[in-house]
């Protein structure tokens, strides 16, 4: 590949995992447009209602606080971000939601979730776990932080049509399908897996959603 094409799908990737500066704001937008219909997927997966505890892991652009606060009603949020410049963009986007305590934004990654054992009822992470390296310390983080009856939605393109995709092959961890539900089961979940078509979504996928193996 020409090394100027590189070098910028390079930058594109690096945005994608890890939004920042200002072309981080353009990309936040982008990722509202492109996500939101993954998201709303797996916010009604998630089976949330009033009261509920529920987390965005990789927030991003923050159309996935949005849909959860609109199921919580007197429950709370937790918004889990990276990026600093995401963080600081939803504290600003979302201050009355800040101030009135039905959503917390903590820094931190699927890896390191700052958030007590057994605290949520379901958590939703869509288009982020191409960028974890740890795939089994991610989904025993998850296992960890779910209460006894709570769920975990998660959202990925299907990888055989995002290896085509030319920014993927720089930063971008495409495993199959398979391996990601196994991880998950190592971890003590029971996984129910279905297909997100091409239709609402940008890019065919699956939702992964799982719960604690009684």
């Amino acid at each position: 590949m020409n090394p100027i094409v590189s070098r910028v799908m390079s930058t594109v990737a690096g945005q994608l995992g890890n939004p920042h500066g200002l072309p981080g704001k353009a990309v936040a937008g982008l990722l509202n447009r492109s996500n939101r219909p993954m998201i709303k997927a797996a916010v009604t997966a998630a089976e949330i209602t009033p009261g509920d505890a529920a987390a965005d892991i990789g927030f991003g652009g923050g159309i996935g606080l949005t849909l959860l606060l609109h199921r919580i009603g007197t429950g709370t949020v937790t918004g889990v971000e990276p990026s600093p410049d995401m963080l600081m963009r939803a504290r600003s986007k979302f201050a009355s939601d800040v101030s009135a305590n039905r959503l917390r934004l903590a820094e931190g990654s699927l890896t390191e979730l700052p958030l007590p054992d057994d605290s949520q009822d379901a958590v939703i992470t869509c288009n982020t776990i191409y960028f974890v390296p740890d795939l089994k310390r991610a989904c025993t983080e998850l296992s960890r932080v779910l209460k006894p009856e709570g769920r975990v939605v998660i959202g990925i393109g299907d990888p055989d049509i995002m290896a085509k995709m030319p920014f993927t092959s720089y930063g971008f961890t495409l495993r199959p399908v398979a391996e990601v539900e196994e991880a998950l089961e190592r971890a003590g979940l029971t996984v129910d897996r279905r297909p997100l078509p091409l239709k609402p979504v940008p890019v065919p996928g699956h939702l992964l959603i799982a719960r604690p193996s009684e």
